[in-house]
Formats: structure tokens, C-alpha cells, sequence
């Protein structure tokens, strides 16, 4: 899933990423309302996990901005303020969860993960295509009934071209899926990865196959069976 992890504590913010980052999570940061709303103009996150007390005002006008937008992201308040008042007050303006710090980095994981399942993103988390069947929660892929490893960014391009197919998926719709906003993405970082996925495809018999659309983006397809 793709995160947002708006947070102005930058030690804590660190920490933060690098936990959703280890448990297979595509991460941005925002320090501040201003870099937040940045960030969501670019990218349709799945999850946006939000202080509340960020350096250029209440992280309430986020979450508000997020619901009178037409983003589906789940937005996971993750603030210092504890009382009930507040907290009642937050969940009826839209949140979908909240957690008070400090929190346990298994609880964090475990909302998170608990979140990525209600998201509309992957309400229905198997993707189909052929003889290949994806399982976006459980991070499984089976072409033909048999089980096939897949790195964790050979997935994400899988997953992104199945959300997509029978229409051509732009370049930098692949990339915003793939990477962070502040990765190092060298010119033939995607092509890589598409040029490994397409490989490990045929090897196991898929009856998919990725085209690239020169100068475009690239289009998964069905292959002949005859």
C-alpha cells in the first residue's frame, strides 16, 4: 500500500517510515499542513496516518481536506491528545481510526494492516488476469494454481498493471506506485523491473504478458492460448 505519514516530530516521523517500510509499505513524509497538501495533490495514497499538532496548524484541516476532496485514502490519527472529547470529536469529522502516543510499533502494524483491508483499494484484494491470481493482502502470487516468489517491487508493478488492465498505465503512475517521492530513481529503475516481472511472468507460464507503449507507459495483455 501506498502511505503518507504526516508528522512534524522528524525522529518519530523516521521512525515511522522506516516501520511501514519494513512491513512492505510504498512511505511518503510531511512535516507540515503545507507538505502534506503537496503530497496529496501528487499521489492517491491508501492510508494517511496524521498528527493532529503540526507547525502550520491542526491536522484536522487535512483530515477535511482529504474528505471534501474525492481521495478514498483512509486517514489513521496518530496524535499526542488523549482525551475522549477530542477523539470523539475526530472520528465523527471523518478519521477511520486513532491512536494516542506513545503506541507500540506492533499496534501501529497491526491498525495499519487492519485498515488496508477496509480501504476501497483492496476491499476485493485479489486481482485476476489470465491464469495469474494476485493476493494484494496477502502478498501471494500463483499463476496457474502454483505459488511464484516475487520480489516485494516486482509486485507493486504487477499489482499496479492488474488495478489497471485492458488500459494503458502511464509511466509516472507506475513510478508513483513503485517509489516514494524522495527515492533516487535512476532512468531505467521501472524498466528494470518491468523487463524482471515480464521474465519471471513466462518462466512460470503466465498467459499475461506486459507490452511497453514507447514514450507512454506500458499495458498488460492476455496472451494467445492457440
Amino acid at each position: 500500500m501506498r502511505l503518507l505519514i504526516i508528522e512534524d516530530n522528524a525522529r518519530l516521523a523516521t521512525l515511522m517510515v522506516k516501520l511501514m517500510a519494513d512491513s512492505g509499505h510504498i512511505v511518503d513524509a510531511a512535516g507540515s499542513i503545507e507538505e502534506a497538501r503537496a503530497a496529496l495533490s501528487l499521489v492517491d495514497y491508501d492510508i494517511v496516518l496524521l498528527d493532529l499538532s503540526l507547525p502550520d496548524g491542526d491536522g484536522r484541516d487535512v483530515l477535511n481536506a482529504i474528505r471534501c476532496s474525492q481521495s478514498d485514502a483512509v486517514v489513521f490519527v496518530v496524535t499526542a491528545r488523549s482525551d475522549v472529547v477530542n477523539r470523539v470529536q475526530v472520528l465523527n469529522a471523518g478519521a477511520d481510526d486513532y491512536i494516542v502516543k506513545p503506541f507500540s510499533d506492533d499496534e501501529l502494524i497491526a491498525r495499519v494492516r487492519a485498515l488496508g483491508r477496509r480501504s476501497r483499494q483492496i476491499r476485493d484484494n485479489v486481482l485476476t488476469a489470465g491464469n495469474v491470481r494476485l493476493d494484494t493482502g496477502s502478498l501471494t502470487l500463483t499463476v496457474a494454481g502454483r505459488a511464484v516468489a516475487i520480489p516485494r517491487r516486482e509486485l507493486s508493478v504487477l499489482s499496479a498493471l492488474l488495478s489497471q488492465q485492458g488500459r494503458v498505465l502511464r509511466r509516472e503512475k507506475l513510478d508513483s506506485a513503485v517509489y516514494s517521492l524522495d527515492s533516487e530513481v535512476t532512468d531505467n529503475a521501472v524498466e528494470a523491473a518491468v523487463s524482471r516481472l515480464r521474465r519471471r511472468l513466462e518462466v512460470a507460464g503466465a498467459t499475461v504478458g506486459i507490452v511497453a507503449m514507447r514514450g507512454i507507459g506500458y499495458l498488460l495483455t492476455e496472451r494467445a492460448t492457440c
